[in-house]
C-alpha cells in the first residue's frame, strides 16, 4: 500500500548540512522499501535555508536534498499555507541526479487573495531534462533525490506560514498493483453531501471543486464548524488558475481546503482501491480523479480528467461514489455505486491520483 510518511525534519540541522550539500535525510523506516508510489509530508521546516529576507520580508527557503523512497519519474508536491493578502509563494522542485542536478521547475505560483498577488501554474519549462505538465513534474529519467524551493513574496510576504508540505513520488513503470482488499470498510458511506457541479451556470468543469466542496461541507458538519460549509462558487473563485485555464489544478484545491486552521490537505497517489478502503475505514473521503468517458462505459477517453468522491462500499465490495458530473435537474443521482473493475479502469487514466483532506491529529490508517 501507499506510503505515507510524516517527518519532522530536524536531522539536517544538527548535522550541520545546508541545503546545497549532498546530503541525504534519512526519512521512513530502514530496510527494504514496498514497491509503488510514496509520499513524504513535511511539518517541521527547521532544516530549510532560510537565506537573507529582503526589503518587504520577501524570502526563499531551500529545503534540505531529500531522498525518495524509491526511483521516480513524476513528482507532485502539495503545500498547506496562511497567505494573507499581500502575500504570495512561488514552489519550485528540480531532481537531483549523482552527476547534477536539474533546474527548478516552478509547479505554482500560489496566492489565497490574487488582488496584489499571481495564482497560476506556469508553461514552457520544457527542457532535455523533463517538463512540467501543470501540477506535475515529469523527468525524463528516474530520479531519486529532489529538492524543493520556496519563494515567499509580496508587500506582506513576512506574514505567510507554512503549515504543511508533501511530496507525492511516483514512477510511470508501473501503475497497479496486486492488494488484498480491506473488508473493513465494506458496508460503510461516510455521509458527504451531496452537491452536482451542473447546478451552476457555467459549471460544466467545475467537477473538482465540487468534490473539494463536498467532503470540506462533510468535515463541517463532524467537527461543527461552520466557516467549512462553502457553495461551489466560493472554491471555484479559490482554486481558479488561469493558465489552465479552469479550476483542475490539483495543488491548488488541496492548497485551498490546507487554508483552514487546523485543516490537512494534499495530492498523492496509492496502489489501488483497498488503499481507499483502509482511508474510508479511518473516515476519510478520498477524492478520485478519473475518466470520465471510462467511468460512464464510453469507449473514448479524453485527456481531461473529472474528479469524483469515494465516500464508501457496499456489503459486497463495490465503490460507492458521489459523482458532481450529473444534471439534477434530469432527475439523475450524485450517489452511485460502481463496481470496482471499472472505477480502477477509470481511476488509472490518472495513475490513481487522489486528494486526500481531514483535521490535522485525524487518526489516518496504520498499515499504509
Amino acid at each position: 500500500m501507499l506510503l505515507v510518511w510524516f517527518v519532522a525534519w530536524v536531522l539536517a540541522t544538527q548535522n550541520g548540512c545546508r541545503s546545497g550539500d549532498e546530503h541525504v535525510t534519512p526519512l521512513g523506516p530502514a530496510g527494504p522499501v514496498v514497491e509503488g508510489p510514496h509520499f513524504i509530508g513535511l511539518t517541521n521546516f527547521s532544516s530549510f535555508d532560510r537565506g537573507e529576507v529582503l526589503a518587504g520580508g520577501e524570502a526563499i527557503w531551500v529545503s534540505p536534498v531529500v531522498a525518495a523512497p524509491a526511483p521516480f519519474e513524476e513528482l507532485v508536491v502539495s503545500w498547506n499555507v496562511v497567505a494573507p493578502p499581500g502575500c504570495g509563494l512561488k514552489i519550485e522542485a528540480r531532481a537531483i541526479y549523482p552527476d547534477r542536478a536539474t533546474i527548478y521547475y516552478t509547479l505554482g505560483l500560489w496566492a489565497d487573495d490574487t488582488a496584489d498577488q499571481p495564482r497560476t501554474s506556469v508553461n514552457g519549462q520544457q527542457d532535455e531534462d523533463g517538463d512540467v505538465l501543470t501540477d506535475t513534474l515529469v523527468l525524463n529519467q528516474p530520479a531519486q533525490k529532489c529538492q524543493v524551493r520556496l519563494s515567499w513574496r509580496g508587500t506582506n510576504a513576512a506574514a505567510g506560514r507554512l503549515k504543511f508540505l508533501g511530496l507525492s513520488f511516483a514512477s510511470r513503470t508501473q501503475s497497479t498493483w496486486s492488494q488484498t482488499p480491506d473488508r473493513r470498510a465494506w458496508g460503510h458511506v461516510i455521509p458527504v453531501p451531496e452537491r452536482s457541479q451542473l447546478s451552476y451556470e457555467g459549471g460544466e468543469n467545475w467537477c473538482s471543486p465540487t468534490a473539494v466542496s463536498m467532503v470540506l461541507g462533510y468535515w463541517s458538519q463532524a467537527l461543527e464548524r461552520e466557516e467549512l460549509t462553502l457553495g461551489v462558487p466560493e472554491v471555484v473563485a479559490g482554486v481558479f488558475d488561469p493558465n489552465w485555464p479552469g479550476t483542475g489544478n490539483w495543488p491548488f484545491n488541496t492548497a485551498f481546503a490546507g487554508k483552514f486552521p487546523s485543516m490537512r490537505a494534499f495530492v498523492t497517489r496509492v496502489r489501488g482501491i483497498p488503499d481507499l478502503e483502509s482511508w474510508v475505514n479511518s473516515g476519510v473521503p478520498p477524492i478520485l480523479s478519473v475518466s470520465s468517458d471510462v467511468l460512464n462505459g464510453r469507449m473514448r477517453d479524453r485527456v481531461s480528467g473529472h474528479l469524483v468522491v469515494c465516500v464508501g462500499f457496499t456489503a459486497t465490495g463495490e465503490v460507492v461514489l458521489n459523482d458532481p458530473g450529473v444534471s439534477l435537474a434530469k432527475g439523475q443521482k450524485v450517489r452511485r455505486i460502481v463496481s470496482r473493475d471499472l472505477l480502477l479502469q477509470a481511476w488509472s487514466h490518472s495513475h490513481q491520483s487522489v486528494y486526500l483532506i481531514y483535521p490535522e491529529g485525524h487518526p489516518v490508517p496504520t498499515d499504509l
